[in-house]
């Protein structure tokens, strides 16, 4: 029975080529890009969640409330981690982290190298399995654990445990041994690095000079939490200790009128698990996890299948009416409904089958591309596991029996008599078609609208005037082993009589994100009159502000004639509101207790950070012998590329082991929006592949709605109907339901259009234009997909038209 049933199902299938093929290739294609999607997707929210102890390991973060409101910060003081674990119950292990850069090098072999500066207890706490050497990393100073991938970089096939390798660290070479070799990081990780060494190896800068101090912070505390206690038990039982080691600091806080939270808090320590560390959204001080991005590709993955689902399941209704005497016939030798669903239901099943493994084809062979496309490392490797496998099944097998065996139960339930007049009541059926239309375009004008606001605010972000020059301006990290005043003054000397060369400067930070993907953020609060006064920091070398292009709104910027500028400011508008003078040239700020710093100019706001943030106070300070990290080269508008060359040959004749990572600051800018243009082009691709599907559908259901009024046009045609009013009546009816979907999409695609822009301190204008070009794109797309065939029906001889079938 079961081989009869493949057959039947195999010789009707093949006598509907037509519909049969753009049944499989719109389910192929659906399948494809689900899976794609899919891919990503779970990619995205498995981070972070191959770590044993993942449900109690959390990152310690701190709500502080200020005049301004509550502010959220994860950076801590050197003696924080002990002192909480010691005051506080609950710490079961605790570690101090701090990431970067190093430069590491075994004789000429010199490679910049992402690390991590941590505690012993780091590897303890999370799961990153020491495949070789030490079982317990860094415990000593001068040990370094390095990764696989690390490993094979410095010493290529030579076995690495025992060797040396020279770290740059306090402008000189600081040798190390290679104690543990480490499994390469997870790629679902956000704690990376190359190398870990013993926190207590960095720079004095950042450790020497901060021993026993409060009242600096610049790393991260990740803890594990012991079993029994609740995050929340934890961090109410912090209260007592943040008042004890922060006194001074809620002292200030109620002095300058700041709010509370709750219990009295002014400074709340918190935890956030390390499985939300890739979703972390700050609001209202609070670091909540938002998994809207990963759950919307999920969610238009849903929305290509279901439409695909739509398409299949219109037109095996619509062809129902081809299949009527077939079923009565069927039925009067005896065939049961049962029988007959499964027979249809087959049909489908077989369809389903063929067209799941195209779509895993096609997904096979896309994935290098999608990858490029979506800059992500998203694979099969990453989501195969055995409860992903059971979910894909069982979605398969779901969206087969509702979008199969719907069409199937229909035909099964006809009739025997109506079945083998070949006549059946189609309203019913008509109506399910016509509103699986609208929901169908309802979800493609949907993505059209979201497509739309996507692409205006990316424009917009990216054309925004931020303040500075990010066209001509090269940037890049003094990543070598020269101190960076003396490689400062080579690059200086290198480009000095070049032309196109414009300005040369240098800063401890970078503008946007540059090739190194390292931002650092600096921020410092002190006393000035009465209050405490917090702004970000910023050293850097002469000529900044005229090499990036900031515009100077009053006073001067920082001058070679004047030695005293070692001592002087440079602020921007938003530091000069927060310090409120009335005359604020003649002012000055007292730091570390003692130093007096002038005010000499006020800078225009600019965005130093992210777009996703207001720009707060920012404080510019000349130190040109500082580690101001970051080059920065404003070149001529003319031959950007050969000026380019010339800062590259410039840096690798000072640098000759360094890697040149220069870019444009527009290049900077761009990296930082990569979210937002992935989530465009993804949504965009969506878009493209929702239309596409309705499309395929749409001519589909215009075929058989032709051929099922053949007649009724050659009457028309007969009795003087001209070609354009007939096709204007083969098309309305379907730009009645398009018509339909647009007023569905509309108010739903501008709500959240609407919350979606609220994200953004700097948006675009949301008005009704977009959605309206939404809905005509809609229709045209449903016109040209339409007339196809309704205009071939429309001019054809009406003798074919009514001759006897």
């Amino acid at each position: 029975m079961f081989r009869n049933y493949l057959k039947i199902a195999w010789r009707s299938l093949w006598k509907e080529k037509t519909f049969t093929f753009l049944n499989v290739f719109g389910l192929s294609v659906a399948f494809g890009a689900a899976i794609l999607l899919s891919i990503y997707s779970l990619f995205e929210l498995s981070f972070n969640k191959f770590h044993e102890h993942g449900d109690n390991i959390f990152q310690v973060y701190h709500t502080e409330y200020t005049p301004k409101g509550p502010e959220a910060g994860v950076a801590n003081p050197l003696p924080f981690a002990n002192a909480l674990k010691e005051e506080v119950p609950g710490v079961e292990k605790i570690t101090r982290f701090n990431g970067g850069g190093v430069l590491a090098s075994i004789g000429e072999n010199q490679v910049r190298l992402q690390s991590a500066f941590v505690d012993p207890e780091f590897f303890s706490i999370f799961t990153f399995p020491v495949l070789k050497g030490d079982k317990n990393p860094v415990s000593g100073k001068s040990e370094i654990a390095l990764t696989e991938k690390a490993a094979r970089i410095l010493f290529g096939d030579e076995e690495a445990l025992g060797k040396n390798v020279d770290i740059f660290i306090d402008e000189q070479e600081v040798p190390f041994t290679v104690t543990s070799i480490i499994k390469n990081i997870p790629q679902e990780s956000n704690i990376s690095f190359d190398i870990a060494l013993n926190f207590k190896s960095q720079s004095h800068h950042a450790y020497g000079r901060n021993i026993g101090r409060w009242d600096n912070s610049n790393h991260e505390v990740y803890m594990q939490l012991a079993e029994g206690i609740s995050p929340t038990q934890f961090e109410k039982s912090t209260r007592d200790f943040s008042k004890l080691h922060y006194a001074d600091a809620f002292i200030n806080a109620k002095r300058d009128g700041a709010q509370p939270g709750e219990n009295g808090q002014y400074i709340q320590q918190r935890l956030l698990s390390v499985k939300d560390l890739n979703f972390v959204k700050i609001e209202n001080g609070l670091a909540a996890p938002n998994r809207t991005y990963p759950y919307l590709i999920l969610g238009i993955a849903f929305l290509i299948l279901f439409i695909a689902s739509i398409n299949f399941i219109n037109m095996n209704i619509a062809k129902s009416s081809q299949r009527l005497r077939e079923i009565g016939m069927r039925k009067t030798l005896g065939a049961r409904k049962t029988q007959l669903f499964f027979q249809f239901w087959g049909e489908s099943i077989l369809v389903f089958l063929g067209a799941m493994f195209l779509g895993l084809l096609i997904a096979y062979l896309l994935l290098e591309p999608f990858q490029s496309l979506f800059n992500t490392r998203a694979s099969y490797e990453n989501v195969i596991s055995f409860r992903n496998i059971i979910s894909f099944i069982s979605a398969v097998a779901f969206i087969t029996f509702i979008a199969g065996g719907y069409p199937a139960m229909l035909l099964s339930k006809l009739g025997t008599l109506k079945a083998l007049k070949g006549k059946i009541n189609l309203n019913g059926g008509n109506r399910v078609r016509n509103t699986l239309i609208v929901v169908q375009f309802s979800i493609a004008i949907l993505l059209i609208s979201g497509t739309l606001v996507l692409w205006n605010q990316l424009q917009y972000m990216q054309n925004k005037d931020l303040g500075f020059n990010k066209e001509q301006v090269i940037s890049f990290p003094l990543n070598g082993k020269k101190d960076d005043f003396r490689a400062m003054q080579l690059l200086r000397n290198e480009l000095n009589d070049t032309p196109g060369i414009k300005s040369i400067t240098a800063a401890n930070n970078i503008l946007g994100i540059g090739k190194d993907h390292n931002t650092t953020t600096s921020i410092m609060g002190f006393e000035h009159k009465g209050k405490v006064v917090k702004t970000n920091l910023l050293m850097v070398d002469h000529d900044y502000p005229e090499t990036v292009g900031l515009e100077l709104l009053s006073g001067r910027s920082f001058k070679k004639s004047y030695p005293s500028d070692s001592l002087s400011i440079v602020i921007n508008e938003a530091m000069a509101k927060e310090l409120n003078e009335k005359d604020i040239l003649n002012s000055s700020i007292i730091l570390d207790d003692s130093i007096r710093y002038s005010i000499i100019g006020i800078v225009k706001d600019y965005n130093f950070q992210s777009m996703d943030k207001e720009i707060e106070p920012l404080t510019l300070f000349l130190k040109p012998l500082w580690n101001l990290r970051y080059a920065f080269v404003s070149v001529a508008p003319q031959n950007l590329t050969n000026s380019f060359n010339d800062v590259k040959n410039a840096w690798n004749k000072i640098e000759p082991n360094a890697e040149f990572m220069g870019s444009f600051l527009d290049e900077n800018i761009d990296r930082t929006l990569e979210r937002e243009r992935n989530m465009t082009t993804m949504i965009t691709s969506g878009s493209v592949i929702a239309i596409i599907l309705s499309c395929v559908g749409l001519f589909a259901i215009s075929l058989l709605v032709v051929s099922q009024r053949r007649k009724e046009i050659g009457i028309r045609k007969v009795v003087g109907a001209s070609a354009s009013r007939i096709t204007v009546m083969l098309t309305s009816d379907f730009l009645k339901l398009v018509g339909i979907a647009f007023l569905i999409a509309t108010p739903i695609a501008w709500f959240f259009s609407d919350k979606w822009l609220q994200g953004y301190p700097y948006r675009m204008d949301l008005n009704i234009w977009i959605f309206i070009s939404a809905g005509v794109l809609a229709f045209i797309i449903a016109i040209l997909t339409i007339s196809f065939r309704t205009i071939r029906a429309a001019i054809q001889n009406p003798v074919k038209s009514l001759r006897t079938e």
